[in-house]
């Protein structure tokens, strides 16, 4: 009876439930179309949306495009400057567009410009999942998996020398006196440059702890073992004394190597002649700089130069000067003897006098009287009555 029963309820709900989705049914399919309604988004929305959305993406396709365009363009405008389009270099064109541009805005940036599109477009990070969503590096979900991927490597360069020391150990080999990475003229990468190189945003704690990792390897004795992986990181400076002229090296009719040299120092005007003799005589205006010079720093400041490069004896000077005071006179003379003796020293030693501030002429001078004062600070003194 119970189970006749339900399947007398079961039977009324179904054929109500047939009915009842048949009527919603016929009525959807009555039903009119509802107007959809147009959003509207104001610009600031619109920038806020844009921002969340992160940097815009550049396709491959897009940037081999620019390329085409700007190697076109290029070929045109050296057609109208009446150049080589094969030779015309990003120089070439920079004269270019500032000759047919002329531009008077102070800002470069928003002064005309065409540049390859590698330099105007930014890099950028490569696909980092498959289809499936799942990302290719362990690291990803740290946010900054090129970063940390880089410090994850360096530590196990770091394990590597270790390693190499304990077993150098073992075999009683082991010594502190190892080559070292030639880092002179060189520097590390700075936080923007890594920036670039990672693709990636790098704090400045962040780029500190990079760097402190990398001068504990630089530490070790075994160091030179990762130098190429050290130098990838390491950018060249550009040698000042490249920049420097060298005055000429003339000859006598002895045969004596010479070389002509001029200084200036205030009002001060210096010119030696510094003779490959090896006597070591010093005349300043036909008189002996022992006596032109009764002061000891004076001497000092005219020697100093010779001192430096370890040649001091071996030249004789002949020197002329005019103007200012002794001191500003000594200055004139360092500074001429200096670049007289850039003709009979190395490369590496010009450096070195560059370095050392000798070739560097002093532009400091006398700061002259202002007007309703006593002198060029003194003010006079203020009296009550």
């Amino acid at each position: 009876m119970a189970a006749s029963s339900c399947r007398g309820v079961r039977s009324i709900l179904w054929k109500y439930g047939s009915c009842g989705k048949s009527l919603c049914v016929s009525r959807s399919k009555t039903a009119p179309q509802l107007p959809v309604r147009q959003i509207c988004m104001s610009s600031s929305l619109w920038k806020k949306n844009l921002a969340a959305a992160g940097p815009q993406k550049f396709t491959q396709e897009f940037i081999n495009k620019q390329v085409e365009e700007f190697e076109v363009g290029k070929r045109h405008l050296a057609n109208m400057m009446g150049e080589d389009p094969e030779t015309f270099t990003q120089e070439d064109i920079d004269r270019s567009i500032a000759y047919l541009f002329p531009s008077g805005l102070f800002d470069k940036r928003a002064r005309p410009l065409m540049k390859h599109p590698e330099q105007m477009f930014p890099k950028q990070t490569a696909v980092q999942w498959d289809a499936e969503g799942r990302p290719f590096h362990f690291l990803f979900y740290t946010g900054k998996q090129s970063y940390y991927s880089l410090l994850h490597d360096l530590y196990e360069k770091i394990l590597a020398i270790e390693r190499h020391q304990d077993k150098m150990r073992n075999k009683g080999l082991f010594t502190s006196d190892t080559k070292q990475i030639m880092l002179t003229g060189s520097r590390w990468l700075l936080k923007e440059e890594m920036e670039e190189h990672l693709v990636e945003n790098v704090s400045d704690q962040d780029y500190a702890r990079l760097i402190q990792l990398m001068e504990k390897l630089l530490s070790m004795p075994y160091c030179s073992l990762e130098e190429e992986f050290v130098l990838k990181f390491r950018r060249q400076l550009e040698v000042q004394s490249s920049k420097q002229e060298i005055p000429v090296t003339q000859c006598d009719p002895q045969g004596v190597a010479f070389s002509v040299a001029d200084g200036r120092r205030k009002s001060a005007k210096a010119s030696i002649t510094l003779r490959d003799s090896g006597s070591g005589n010093v005349t300043i205006n036909g008189k002996n700089y022992l006596r032109y010079f009764p002061i000891l720093q004076d001497r000092e400041q005219l020697l100093f130069p010779l001192h430096f490069v370890g040649m001091l004896g071996r030249f004789d000077i002949e020197a002329s000067v005019e103007g200012s005071g002794h001191s500003a006179q000594a200055g004139a003379l360092r500074l001429a003897i200096s670049q007289a003796l850039l003709s009979f020293v190395s490369e590496g030693q010009v450096e070195k006098m560059r370095q050392a501030g000798l070739l560097t002429a002093d532009p400091r001078i006398k700061e002259r009287k202002k007007p309703g004062q006593e002198g060029a600070r003194r003010k006079f003194t203020w009296k009550k009555r």
